[in-house]
Formats: C-alpha cells, sequence, structure tokens
C-alpha cells in the first residue's frame, strides 16, 4: 500500500516533469514564432531548378533578395537578374556569403526545372545563393500579392509584370523594394547591407 507521502512525492515529481515540459515547449514555439507580416506565413509549395520542393522559407535566417520572372522573357527579366549581380558586386565577399536570391516564376508552366536550370547557367549565378523556382499555378496569385506583383499574361504568351526587387529580412518580413534596374539603387543597397549586420 502506496503511503500519503510517496503519494504527495509523486505528484511533485510529476508537476516537476510536466513544468519543464511546458517551458520547452514555449521556449521552442517563441524560437520559431515569426512576425505577423513574414510573407513565411503563406504556405504554399516551390520547385527550384534542382526538382527540391520547399517553401518560401526555404532561407529563413538570411536575407534574401526576390524577384518574379519568367524565363523566356526577353529583355526586361534578364535585367532584373544583372541588377541583383551588381547589387552583389557591391557587397564584400563576407556579405554576400550571407545574402541569399530567389526568382520567382510567373510561367510555372514553361518554367520547367530544366528550363531555370538552364537559366542559372546562362546568367552565371550562384547555385548555392541564389534558386530559380517555379510554384504551383494554382498559388501563384496569392505569391505575387504578398509580394505586390501585378502580371497578365498577353495572347502572344509574354507576360506584362511588376519589375521589383524586393529585400527580405532573416524572419521573412518586408524590409525595402526597388523598381530600378540597370544599376543599383544606393537607399536599396544601404538597406540591403543594414539587414547583413
Amino acid at each position: 500500500m502506496i503511503k500519503r507521502k510517496q503519494i504527495w512525492q509523486l505528484v511533485i515529481i510529476v508537476s516537476l516533469i510536466l513544468s519543464v515540459v511546458h517551458l520547452s515547449t514555449a521556449q521552442s514555439s517563441g524560437k520559431n514564432s515569426l512576425p505577423a507580416n513574414s510573407v513565411y506565413h503563406l504556405q504554399v509549395a516551390i520547385e527550384d531548378q534542382s526538382e527540391n520542393i520547399t517553401g518560401l522559407d526555404r532561407y529563413k535566417g538570411h536575407p534574401v533578395l526576390v524577384t518574379m520572372f519568367y524565363a523566356s522573357c526577353p529583355h526586361v527579366c534578364p535585367m532584373l537578374i544583372s541588377t541583383i549581380k551588381i547589387m552583389e558586386h557591391e557587397l564584400s565577399d563576407e556579405e554576400r556569403a550571407d545574402l541569399r536570391v530567389m526568382t520567382i516564376s510567373i510561367d510555372p508552366e514553361r518554367d520547367t526545372p530544366e528550363k531555370l536550370q538552364e537559366t542559372m547557367e546562362r546568367h552565371s549565378v550562384d547555385a548555392v545563393r541564389w534558386s530559380m523556382v517555379r510554384p504551383n499555378p494554382g498559388d501563384l496569385r496569392a505569391i505575387a500579392g504578398v509580394f505586390g506583383v501585378k502580371y497578365k499574361q498577353l495572347p502572344d504568351g509574354e507576360f506584362n509584370h511588376t519589375t521589383r526587387i524586393i529585400l527580405l529580412n532573416r524572419e521573412g518580413t518586408q524590409v525595402a523594394s526597388t523598381a530600378k534596374i540597370g544599376r543599383y539603387d544606393a537607399a536599396f543597397l544601404e538597406a540591403i547591407k543594414t539587414s547583413l549586420q
């Protein structure tokens, strides 16, 4: 027969264990929580040039430059990519190593992983830090909306679309953007450098 003292000891031990579990869970959820305005709350699947499927938060923990494009675009999209490369050139090696770049296709049906890989190679981008991704067609509007990008497919299959480069901080919050292409925007570059500190 268990004595009253043993029951109380058992109750105290169980209470202590539950307290430790509760504290651990609270700390863990606090660590993984995101600001309310983080784009990483949008739960969508994206496929990259290597057929890896992740979410928008694939680079969580790094500052990220994001733009929306399509691989067959003849003029503006190559300039968007060149503009990002121009800005990267203004960074130190250490800063550049921390920065990530994600270009999201607005033409996911034609922009297969193979096509995205060819585009990466054609533009000689750093495959360690850059990814070119395509969402599910059904998620495209939601993704474009969260980044403030408008697009419209034309009768010839080409697209009119917003030319924006967006800077996300380490938690996926949009902290700056630029519509200047072909050269770097000094204020935007300063925002990138600040986010890398």
